[in-house]
């Protein structure tokens, strides 16, 4: 990682985690003293509906332009069409994803990482496929919430290599497989 995307995230960082409530989504404009004005958006525990909300409202409360983007991930999973949905607002908008060396981007986190325009992945990146809360049926992996739910079609998207999604399918929900650095560069994820 360059010096100064990791000067510039260590302040970020350190900024959301001063601020006094805990939210799952976190959105703060910080000045760098290198790099300008950079946007810092934080995603931590788990992805639930609403989320995508409360990210687009942090967006829009910081209008402007800004030298660098930069989602930092720390994030347990939780909603596949969630994680989907931000997903694409964050690559519209034009977000590079750090998982900085304490954080961990396992399960539907994947989908916010895939998004980034340029990746860091200085922590953990986990794999399995997501728990379906309507059961394991054929139908129920169609469809989440009448949300289309194609990680396939999200990865051609975000330029990610189809595979990755064929192997997120073969873990089961409740077990985890971390990635190497080797097979985070075969899936475009480092």
């Amino acid at each position: 990682m360059r010096p100064s995307l990791f000067s510039a995230a260590l302040l970020c960082a350190a900024t959301l985690y001063a601020a006094t409530t805990h939210a799952k989504v976190e959105v703060e404009a910080a000045q760098h003293k290198t790099l300008g004005r950079v946007l810092a958006a934080k995603v931590s525990e788990d992805i639930a509906p609403g989320d995508y909300e409360a990210l687009l409202k942090g967006l829009k409360a910081h209008p402007g332009q800004f030298n660098r983007k930069i989602v930092l991930l720390d994030n347990i999973g939780g909603s596949a069409p969630e994680a989907i949905r931000m997903g694409r607002l964050l690559r519209e908008t034009g977000f590079d994803a750090l998982v900085p060396s304490n954080g961990v981007c396992q399960g539907s986190c994947i989908y916010l990482l895939a998004a980034g325009r340029k990746k860091t992945v200085s922590g953990f990146v986990g794999l399995h496929r997501p728990h379906y809360p309507s059961g394991e049926s054929a139908l129920s992996k169609i469809t989440q919430h009448n949300v289309r739910y194609s990680p396939a079609a999200y990865f051609r998207e975000m330029n990610i290599p189809d595979r990755l999604a064929d192997e997120m399918q073969s873990i089961a929900p409740h077990k985890m497989r971390v990635l190497s650095a080797q097979e985070l560069a075969s899936y475009r994820l480092n």
